[in-house]
């Protein structure tokens, strides 16, 4: 089943099932480790974004500066299996879509009612093609590939790999 979303994600994402087809369509935040850590050291209020229904990519883009602001060359996932000591912080904050490659603990995602989108490896140019412009970053402070970058996305292709019941592609024994 294909299915187009939109964020803040809200209750249709439950109806999602491990397998399914998302073409995603809003604003969604990069992070990886050190932008982890420094979200759930703050509160849900000092927060630079509102994580109710926020989806967050693991990636580290390519970014190139140019004139008033900044273009995206290359946005692939990075691996989400090392976010895992983060991911119950991270979901307890209300995020409730999380793009990556190889997986995570589902159990979090059966807890919170969230979900983990899978991008391929390798396919940065593609996923930068669906990023349409850079709304912003914050904590650049951490280096270009570690900050918190705000995309505006549209028609993201994502697969589901672990649906909000727990539902696990990796699980199952599929790759991709």
């Amino acid at each position: 089943m294909a299915v187009n979303l939109k964020t803040p994600l809200g209750e249709d994402i439950l109806n999602l099932k491990a397998g399914d087809i998302v073409y995603l369509s809003g604003t969604i935040f990069t992070a990886r480790d050190l932008a982890h850590r420094r979200m759930i050291k703050l509160s849900k209020r000092e927060l630079p974004f509102d994580p109710s229904g926020a989806v967050i990519y693991h990636c580290g883009p390519i970014i190139k500066e140019i004139p008033g602001g900044y273009e995206v060359i290359s946005a692939g996932p990075t691996t989400s299996a090392r976010m895992n000591t983060y991911l119950e912080d991270v979901l307890s904050m209300g995020i409730k879509g999380i793009i990556g490659k190889g997986g995570m603990d589902p159990e979090p995602f059966k807890k919170y009612g969230a979900v983990y989108f899978a991008f391929t490896g390798g396919a940065g140019a593609l996923a930068a093609r669906s990023i349409k412009r850079v709304l912003g970053v914050q904590w650049l402070d951490l280096g270009i590939p570690e900050a918190l970058w705000l995309f505006e996305v549209e028609n993201f292709p994502l697969v589901v790999a672990i649906d909000s019941r727990g539902n696990s592609l990796y699980k199952q024994g599929k790759y991709f």
